[in-house]
């Protein structure tokens, strides 16, 4: 077998707040705690992309970083870096910005850029202790 996993590492900074409109301001409070402040909060996001697939023979790639690391700045870091996530971004206008739904956009976002015939998955740190997986 010649599939092999490559990953990109990537960062950036976003602001949030987590905040659910069907909830009251008390449940909310009660489910996201300071996550739920008004003024927002911020991360430092760590983001890495793994694509798995075949060692191309001519090449001896599996993918090119390099157009790898271009499509998640153009596509992702671009969109998302310095941003407020709720109030900046159109993926976060009606969908709450937790890290799980963070990183399936950012999934959503690559998959239609990244060729089917590799598979992809997110890895996005929200701090060094917590992480998301997706897909799982």
């Amino acid at each position: 077998m010649n599939k092999t996993a490559v990953y990109r590492k990537e960062h950036f900074n976003s602001a949030h707040r987590l905040h659910n409109p069907l909830l009251s301001e008390a449940e909310n409070i009660a489910l996201y705690g300071k996550c739920n402040n008004p003024y927002y909060h911020g991360h430092n996001y760590e983001l890495v992309v793994k694509v798995t697939g075949m060692v191309d023979e001519i090449s001896g790639y599996v993918i090119d970083t390099k157009m790898l690391s271009n499509l998640i700045r153009e596509y992702v870091i671009e969109i998302f870096d310095h941003k407020n996530l709720n109030l900046d971004t159109e993926a976060f206008k009606m969908l709450n910005p937790t890290t799980e739904n963070i990183a399936r956009v950012i999934y959503d976002i690559l998959r239609e850029k990244i060729n089917q015939q590799f598979e992809l998955k997110i890895f996005l740190y929200e701090t060094e202790r917590n992480y998301v997986e997706y897909p799982a």
